[in-house]
């Protein structure tokens, strides 16, 4: 058994919570991990890349002199690849990177990641994030009590807060999503990941299909 602390908004350690590995996966495997953090990626590529072939490029098809006689070496058009202002041999053409692992694979990764997060002890639990205004200082007050102010972290939440979500969107190393929304590239990413006790709950009783 893991076990992770629990802190109140003030930073002040109130008690801790014993996390099961057999609850997310029990074990890691960095090749999944890698697999699936690979294909998120992959899935965020735009593939807009784009370059002019020999045959897409401006110029005359002609040959610019004859093949033989001149002394000089053999030459075909100037669209040639192997001239200035040639076309590109074999460039990049747009083309859709995105592919997707088996379901129950990405959902085990993400278990994985959540376990990795406990057992390196970049994971807290706090018993309260709700916030009385939509105040970004609210959060940074928050995250200062729990020294973490500084370090790219993960507000993993149960169901949808608005004013959390407003509160933290103008800081850039800072995420708030539901707990039903994570996943393993998300989770590895952000150094930190604080979770609610609801959203804790919800991870714990969330199977895979």
């Amino acid at each position: 058994m893991l076990t992770v602390n629990v802190f109140n908004k003030q930073g002040e350690q109130v008690g801790s919570e014993s996390i099961n590995p057999a609850d997310f996966g029990g074990e890691v495997k960095k090749q999944l991990l890698h697999d699936v953090v690979i294909m998120h990626l992959a899935n965020q590529r735009a593939g807009t890349h784009s370059t002019l072939r020999r045959g897409e490029v401006a110029g005359s098809t002609k040959k610019l002199f004859r093949q033989k006689g001149t002394g000089n070496a053999r030459v075909g058009n100037k669209r040639t690849n192997k001239r200035r202002g040639g076309g590109t041999a074999k460039g990049p053409k747009p083309r859709d990177y995105e592919y997707h692992l088996p379901k129950k694979a990405v959902r085990a990764a993400t278990r994985m990641a959540l376990l990795s997060k406990f057992q390196d002890n970049e994971a807290l639990i706090i018993d309260d994030l709700t916030l009385a205004e939509i105040k970004t200082k609210g959060i940074l007050t928050i995250l200062k009590a729990l020294k973490l102010d500084e370090t790219t972290c993960l507000l993993g939440i149960s169901g949808v807060n608005k004013k959390l979500y407003l509160s933290a969107r103008n800081l850039h190393g800072v995420k708030v999503l539901p707990a039903s929304e994570l996943n393993a590239y998300i989770v590895l990413r952000q150094k930190r990941l604080v979770l609610t006790k609801e959203a804790l709950e919800e991870l714990k009783n969330k199977k895979a299909n």
